[in-house]
């Protein structure tokens, strides 16, 4: 009887532990700030997985000289021509400043035509493997 007691009292114990207990959920709203070098980031990662057919189409060569020369005219060509992109290629000794990822060659005619007023020495290129 000692031990039926014991379990009765148990049971009574843990069912009366269920009933008293008082659940509190938290209610709180989340904001989310994304700093914005973040968006700066995914353009440029977007620009460089576009790239990643670069050999595929046309360029046009703005430039090839030293290093501190092409910098400047690849500054100098973003200026002026904002929806196109540039990259600086280095083939030793000389520095190569390329234009554009074109995928016909009428696209880079179109484009050679505005961009040899401002760089006469403008050349189309095909960049092999």
């Amino acid at each position: 009887m000692k031990n039926r007691s014991k379990h009765n009292l148990l049971y009574f114990f843990i069912l009366s532990t269920f009933f008293c207990v008082k659940t509190v959920a938290q209610d709180s709203k989340t904001t989310t700030t994304i700093d914005p070098k973040i968006d700066q980031l995914l353009k440029e990662k977007r620009k460089l997985n576009t790239s990643l057919f670069l050999n595929e189409g046309y360029k046009i060569q703005i430039f090839y000289g030293n290093s501190e020369e092409s910098k400047k005219k690849l500054q100098e060509f973003k200026k002026e021509f904002k929806d196109l992109d540039g990259t600086i290629i280095f083939n030793s000794p000389n520095y190569k400043v390329w234009i554009g990822n074109f995928k016909s060659r009428i696209e880079v005619e179109r484009a050679m035509i505005e961009i040899r007023k401002k760089y006469p020495s403008a050349l189309i290129i095909k960049p092999s493997n």
